[in-house]
């Protein structure tokens, strides 16, 4: 159901997280939202960093926005995105460097690298009971920043298959982590429910391990399908939302975690198996590997798929035109009423600065403004590529007329 692109045609946006001000330098560390706004200060700071993070996406000219992930602890290289679930559900208990039999297959690297550092650190809890729902506040959160715009406000969170891949079983409430997914996934749909019913009609479930799976073991072996019915699971009842799946290659601390980054294994479990509207993909920073593959769906699309047009993982800021390329390679591809343009990943969580992040999402804006005339399309309006509106101006001597 497309309750927020159904009249937008290359409609732009981010993937999620973004940089944080300097200044906002408070986390929840585990406690719930509603204990944390008694803090004056990280009442203020909270709801200030919100508005910021949506000020400055509507400065960039952005049609669709996001929260930031602000609500999200500023930990090493991004922990928090899984861990905020998991420090609040019923079921865990403690904070436990992982044993190195524990970790997925793929998430061994060799010392000196900084995946290795970071994924030795990274602390996890242990499961000591049956998992059940708590709150983790998301109405609240969303309350918080869409009450600050007026533009369709998208509220996402971590799936919870990719949270089972770092956790270790310590109770006879479970034998195996297929279990252990699905009481997630249970929880998780609880709390995506009560968002829906605050009023939340855009909402991105973040990575779900298809993707990963399916080039490791295949797309039809029983661990696969296992997950995609945990998946439908998760987002069972959400039917008047407008449902996103963001997938990439995995980004903590801007880091590629996988080399196999091919979705030619998934392409029909995301298109065709799994409940959803639009589904993300990383194509920037791989060169848009695997377009190719949509043109057999072009005129049979179920879902509208969001590319990423830049990279989260480059310092360079992306400038219009090149956005405005890779737009034009992706429509040989996709049609334009079924292309949505971001970024390949969040910006955020240890990620790249907030000045890069900004003009990345500009550029995302003008790009998309770019095709949209070539398109005989309405183009958006834009304050940060505004003359009239650029941060510093010099008067011409003499005449008093402004010059950028």
């Amino acid at each position: 159901m497309f309750t927020a692109t159904a009249d937008l045609v290359l409609p732009s946006t981010v993937t999620g997280s973004w940089p944080r001000p300097r200044w906002f330098d408070v986390s929840m560390w585990g406690k719930p939202l509603d204990t944390c706004m008694m803090d004056v200060r990280f009442r203020e700071k909270f709801q200030d960093a919100l508005g910021t993070v949506i000020s400055e996406q509507e400065r960039a000219g952005l049609d669709i926005l996001t929260h930031g992930d602000y609500h999200c602890d500023e930990d090493m290289a991004g922990r928090s995105w899984h861990h905020y679930p998991l420090q609040r559900w019923a079921g865990f208990e403690g904070d436990y460097l992982q044993p190195e039999e524990t970790q997925a297959p793929w998430l061994h690297y060799p010392p000196g690298t900084l995946l290795h550092e970071i994924y030795t650190a990274w602390r996890w809890p242990h499961v000591v009971d049956k998992i059940e729902h708590r709150s983790l506040d998301y109405p609240k959160i969303w309350r918080i920043a869409q009450g600050k715009t007026r533009k369709p406000l998208r509220f996402g969170t971590c799936c919870s298959q990719v949270m089972a891949l770092f956790l270790d079983i310590h109770t006879n409430k479970y034998s195996d982590k297929r279990q252990v997914i699905w009481d997630m996934a249970e929880a998780m749909n609880a709390e995506l429910l009560t968002l829906r019913d605050a009023g939340c009609r855009l909402i991105q479930i973040e990575e779900p391990t298809f993707h990963f799976m399916a080039n490791t073991f295949g797309k039809d072996h029983e661990e696969v399908k296992f997950l995609i019915d945990a998946f439908n699971r998760e987002v069972q009842g959400l039917d008047d939302v407008e449902l996103w799946i963001h997938t990439c290659w995995g980004n903590p601390n801007m880091q590629r975690v996988m080399e196999d980054t091919s979705y030619a294994a998934s392409m029909e479990i995301y298109l065709e198996r799994c409940r959803g509207d639009v589904w993300t993909l990383e194509m920037k920073d791989r060169n848009q590997k695997d377009l190719e593959l949509f043109a057999p769906f072009r005129n049979d699309l179920k879902k509208k798929i969001c590319i990423g047009a830049v990279s989260h993982r480059s310092l360079q800021a992306d400038r219009p035109d090149d956005v405005a390329s890779e737009i034009r390679r992706a429509l040989k591809y996709i049609p334009a009423e079924q292309l949505i343009v971001s970024s390949d990943c969040g910006f955020g969580r240890q990620g790249a600065n907030r000045e890069i992040a900004f003009y990345k999402a500009t550029a995302i804006a003008q790009g998309c403004n770019i095709v949209r005339a070539e398109l005989g399309l309405p183009t958006s309006y834009i304050p940060a590529s505004d003359p009239v509106l650029q941060l510093d101006v010099v008067e011409r001597a003499g005449t008093g007329a402004a010059r950028v």
